[in-house]
């Protein structure tokens, strides 16, 4: 049997311990505070509470929190520049992408830039932590190089703590993901293998400009067009049944809502669209919407049976993304 590991009496803390920042271990390696005890049953219990405990709004107070839903789970190709309340001389600018190649979580391009993965499997339950993590670290790695993935320590900041909260997010949706390198040709051939791949798998999607958070997408039977909304996810279902018992609830003539996504702690609604409809056919009819949206949300009498039989139906078409 093995012996236990002696435990230095007064055994003084490290540095990490004086400063305020213990490193992340194996679980049953001596905790980096210098305390003797094993990780897990130290400061390992803080870093566990975090990976089990799923924030619902991860990007909740930050700007474009809807767009950011989006652009993480609906989105196949869009990228969006970040400002950071401070930003490392050296690294040129900061860009959120949905994708980047070999899935890397983020990249150091070699001019100092960086390009943040959205898209990418996280550690914990935080998404935003996991993110800021990334980020941090790729503020610091050697131009480029890519960012591995790891778990985020438990105290690490968030992307709340780390972004502008005054700049403007404003998503460019693409194509296509040529925008993972400034050359295509000189791409190494596992990238532009990579490339290949994503751009034949990318569904054709467009940000509406006359309401906000609203994609229209293209697939081969019949075009979508899915909406990320602010609003609480009980009053915004109310509201949509009681435009779809007064049969106003569509974008138009062939058109149908047809169930929600739930997405990071909001709600997104969901058309079917006549192939034939592009995004610049969808804008007008989604304005409308939203007037007809916003007068249904302001009613507070209740539900009429009929419309609570459309609720019904509208909640048992829900989908959870996340």
């Amino acid at each position: 049997m093995a012996k236990k590991r002696p435990q230095a009496k007064g055994k003084p803390q490290s540095k990490s311990a004086v400063e305020g920042e213990v490193p992340v271990v194996g679980a049953r390696e001596p905790c980096p505070c210098g305390s003797g005890r094993r990780y897990k049953a130290c400061h390992g219990r803080a870093a566990a509470q975090a990976v089990t405990e799923l924030v619902q709004r991860p990007f909740e107070g930050l700007a474009g929190e809807r767009d950011l839903v989006a652009l993480r789970e609906l989105v196949p190709a869009a990228t969006a520049v970040l400002q950071l309340k401070e930003k490392p001389a050296d690294v040129p600018s900061v860009t959120l992408a949905t994708v980047l190649p070999m899935a890397w979580p983020a990249l150091r391009r070699e001019d100092g830039s960086v390009l943040l993965g959205l898209q990418n499997d996280t550690a914990s339950g935080d998404l935003s932590r996991d993110l800021a993590d990334t980020l941090q670290r790729a503020l610091t790695v050697a131009p480029g190089t890519p960012v591995e993935a790891r778990r985020a320590p438990a105290e690490g900041p968030r992307l709340q703590d780390l972004l502008d909260p005054e700049a403007e997010f404003a998503p460019e949706v693409h194509t296509g993901f040529e925008f993972w390198v400034p050359d295509s040709e000189s791409a190494s051939p596992e990238v532009a293998a990579s490339l290949e791949r994503a751009n034949e798998a990318a569904i054709p999607t467009e940000r509406l400009t006359q309401v906000d958070a609203a994609y229209w997408c293209e697939t081969p039977e019949k075009n979508h067009l899915r909406w990320v909304m602010p609003h609480a996810e009980e009053e915004l279902l109310d509201a949509l049944a009681r435009l779809h018992a007064a049969g106003i609830s569509g974008l138009g003539e062939g058109t149908r809502l047809v169930g929600s996504f739930r997405a990071h702690g909001l709600t997104v609604p969901v058309w079917d669209l006549p192939r034939g409809m592009s995004a610049a056919d969808t804008e007008k009819p989604a304005a409308a919407f939203a007037e007809r949206l916003a007068d249904a949300l302001a009613r507070t009498e209740p539900l009429t049976g009929e419309e609570r039989r459309a609720r019904g139906g509208l909640t048992n078409r829900q989908v959870t993304l996340s």
